[in-house]
């Protein structure tokens, strides 16, 4: 079965960059986008974008565009999420997910329950 995990989390500075993968293991097919979902202490859980597998084309929630960017490497199963400007309040766990199947009249799915296997996650903090 399909495993996804991601990596690159830790501490960093208001303003600083960083780069967060998620390494896709024991697929027979690929998916057709995976997506990244972030999720702060005490709250729900917050669609930030994803990428279509088949193509690269990629979509973003409003409040994240212009600072964070989502890339594939097809050859190592792999997505990345750069994020850029960090703030205090991108602290949270940050979770990617396949999507396997497309939303029925737009392809990419913004709700968790588009999704259908889960990383374990990997929190940011962001503080000075």
């Amino acid at each position: 079965h399909v495993q996804l995990v991601e990596s690159g989390g830790g501490s960093v500075q208001p303003g600083d960059s960083l780069t967060l993968s998620c390494v896709a293991s024991g697929r027979t097919l690929r998916s057709f986008a995976t997506g990244w979902f972030r999720q702060a202490l005490g709250k729900e859980r917050e669609f930030v974008g994803t990428i279509k597998w088949g193509g690269g084309g990629t979509y973003y929630s409003d409040s994240f565009k212009g600072r964070f960017t989502i890339s594939r490497d097809n050859a190592k199963d792999t997505i990345y999420l750069h994020m850029n400007d960090l703030k205090p309040e991108d602290t949270a766990v940050y979770y990617c997910a396949d999507q396997d199947t497309p939303v029925t009249g737009r392809g990419f799915g913004t709700e968790w329950n588009h999704y259908d296997t889960w990383g374990q996650g990997t929190q940011v903090n962001v503080s000075s």
